[in-house]
């Protein structure tokens, strides 16, 4: 049968929180009386991440293990799983639990209720999060909105709840180096929210440093808006106005016998204009290498291991199972320490 809530998680190398969020979230689905999978997509994790899920994948049926080749990156795994996710609402759940999955219920039964496509998760709280952080992603969504007329909620990320006909218009479309918080708000279909109180990481450290938070904001403008080639076209166009200008002011003062500004405005002048000739080259460079990159049509990720198609012995070209049992000593320790109950020490 065809589960009716399908849950996303992006994963890489989340070993000491995957513990927690099984037991947050086990309990969580099975109260909620729904058919449901749990599709927990290993973004090529380097630490025992792998091991542990097949380990719970053995002791709970309805846990889906999706195993990329190689890290792909977040927005990738999580295309990845909005593809392999079979379920009539799809849910995307980071694994650090700084989205409480409590909120779940809250999401389907708005969707059911009010006949909506999309409920977004939005933070009504976000004193976890650095000043910085707050701020820098306010500054981010209003200048998207601005630029691309696409409204994206400035306190929702990537925990939603999907219909199976928005997910499939996302599956359908072409476009790589997706950014779903953007994709999703662009397609226009009918949305609620649900609040909540962003909590801090419960374990791990975080896997989106300042350099990706670069990269993905990038990708955003680049793949949402073509106002950077019209402020660049715009600069253009400002520049040669600004150069015929001076250019009659000197004809102006050689004809009135005025001595013509000496190397230093000179000097400026054309750092200026090369200044903006430099942006707009790598403004137009952004968009090239989008079409390049599109035009070569590698995939973003490859799957190497589906636990569901593993089960019947349905193996496609590039997968490669995961070991049955783990072996190693260090990851049995891990194992065992995962389950071991945490007992503080008493004071002395």
């Amino acid at each position: 049968m065809v589960p009716e809530l399908s849950v996303v998680i992006p994963m890489y190398n989340e070993q000491e929180v995957l513990p927690l969020l099984v037991e947050r979230l086990r309990p969580l689905l099975d109260g909620m009386g729904v058919r449901y999978e749990v599709v927990a997509v290993d973004d090529g994790s380097s630490d025992l991440t792998a091991a542990l899920l097949q380990r719970y994948h053995r002791e709970w049926p309805a846990l889906r293990v999706v195993r990329l080749r190689a890290n792909a990156g977040h927005q990738a795994a999580i295309s990845a799983g909005l593809v392999s996710a079979l379920g009539d609402y799809v849910v995307t759940l980071d694994a650090d639990l700084q989205d409480p999955p409590e909120v779940i219920p809250q999401m389907l039964a708005a969707a059911k209720d009010d006949g909506v496509d999309v409920v977004y998760g939005v933070r009504n709280d976000r004193s976890t999060d650095t000043w910085f952080k707050r701020a820098s992603a306010q500054a981010f969504y209003r200048l998207i909105t601005v630029m691309s007329q696409t409204k994206a909620h400035a306190d929702a990320g990537d925990f939603r709840l999907m219909s199976r006909a928005t997910v499939d218009a996302i599956n359908s479309l072409p476009e790589h180096n997706r950014v779903l918080r953007f994709i999703v708000p662009a397609l226009g279909f009918p949305s609620d929210t649900v609040e909540y109180k962003r909590d801090e990481r419960a374990a791990g450290t975080s896997k989106y440093p300042l350099i990706k938070m670069i990269r993905l904001s990038l990708d955003s403008l680049t793949g949402f808006s073509t106002a950077p080639l019209r402020m660049a076209t715009f600069a253009g166009l400002g520049g040669a106005v600004i150069a015929v200008l001076l250019f009659l002011y000197t004809l102006i003062a050689r004809s009135q016998g005025h001595t013509v500004a000496g190397w230093t405005s000179t000097v400026a002048i054309v750092s200026a204009f090369g200044a903006v000739q430099l942006v707009c080259v790598g403004i137009l460079g952004e968009y090239i290498g989008r079409m390049y990159a599109h035009m070569q049509g590698r995939p973003t990720y490859f799957i190497a291991y589906d636990s569901l198609t593993a089960g019947h012995g349905e193996h496609g070209p590039t997968d490669t199972p995961l070991p049955a049992n783990p072996a190693d000593g260090r990851i049995r320790d891990t194992l065992v320490e995962a389950q071991r109950p945490k007992v503080s020490a008493p004071g002395r």
